[in-house]
């Protein structure tokens, strides 16, 4: 529990630089969003006023010290460019981002995991080869053009999969997995790769250990003894994992992109267009936040895998 309320307050001062990073970042980026909501034919009073409504004519410590209070109290603002609040716009737009992070992951540790081990049991052999040939050209292709051959190939040519958009789950199951599918088998590609040359490494690793050896010279299954294996090389693949979750956050924005599904990733595109600045604060800090909430899990799952691990 000690070990644990450390983390947690640890996480505070990493999160303060990260929101100041962010409200710099944003504020002294060139462009005015007062101007691109005016329009063309706004003059230079009608900007002026604009930019004191939004509150962007203030020195940048009382806007930065506003925005803070703000979010203390669970207000992320609202959006210059809808005038919605940016809690509600988030709302709307997380289920279809969650879906395809959440099956991603699974589909990435149904197939990656399982390959990764039996590529280390049969280590220099043809299914070993074939193996890392596929996990350096998944993970070397880009994500756009393995999405653009998805919808070409399985959506236009065979129909099978809707090309573009998302069917929300309360339209029904069937709609909601045949809208993931795509964008799902796009975007795990590249984590299956990952998950399988670390899983590969670390069980191959664990193979050549004396114990192995030893459970092997007395006869042991094969299975018991890659399962063996697997939970002691399990530290190193959970690591990954986690950090693959992480960066889902940039693979998202662009498969949402190609398959123009209306979730965060697309929300962020359009309010960067927009110089929506408390929209993309919002976001950018959000996405933080999750990072170190996983870098936690990950800390704390240590000792699930290695009961030897004391906090």
């Amino acid at each position: 529990m000690g070990y644990l309320l450390r983390r947690l307050l640890a996480t505070l001062p990493v999160m303060a630089v990260v929101a100041l990073v962010v409200f710099l970042l944003i504020h002294l980026s060139p462009g005015d969003p007062a101007t691109l909501i005016a329009g063309d034919m706004a003059s230079e009073e009608d900007i002026a006023r604009l930019r004191s409504a939004l509150g962007l004519d203030r020195p940048l410590l009382q806007q930065f010290l506003l925005w803070l209070g703000r979010l203390l109290t669970g207000d992320l603002g609202t959006s210059i460019f809808t005038q919605v609040p940016v809690s509600q716009l988030l709302a709307q737009r997380l289920e279809p981002t969650l879906s395809i992070a959440v099956l991603t992951m699974a589909l990435t540790l149904l197939v990656a995991v399982p390959l990764g081990t039996l590529a280390a049991y049969r280590a220099g052999s043809w299914i070993d080869r074939v193996v890392m040939l596929f996990a350096v050209l998944a993970f070397s292709a880009p994500v756009f053009l393995i999405g653009y051959l998805l919808i070409y190939t399985l959506a236009i040519q065979l129909g099978w999969f809707p090309v573009q958009g998302y069917a929300r789950l309360s339209e029904g199951l069937g709609p909601w997995l045949r809208s993931l599918v795509l964008p799902c088998i796009n975007l795990a590609l590249v984590y299956i790769a990952l998950v399988t040359r670390m899983t590969r490494a670390t069980v191959l690793e664990v193979l050549l250990e004396d114990y192995i050896r030893t459970a092997r010279a007395k006869g042991l299954a094969v299975l018991p003894v890659l399962g063996h294996a697997l939970r002691n090389a399990a530290i190193p693949i959970a690591t990954t994992v986690g950090v693959g979750i992480a960066l889902l956050i940039g693979g998202v924005v662009v498969t949402e992109t190609v398959f123009a599904i209306p979730g965060v990733g697309r929300l962020v595109i359009d309010s960067v267009l927009h110089h929506d600045y408390p929209v993309i604060q919002s976001v950018l800090l959000l996405s933080a936040g999750v990072y170190v909430l996983i870098n936690l899990l990950i800390d704390l799952s240590y000792r699930l895998f290695d009961p030897r691990i004391q906090y």
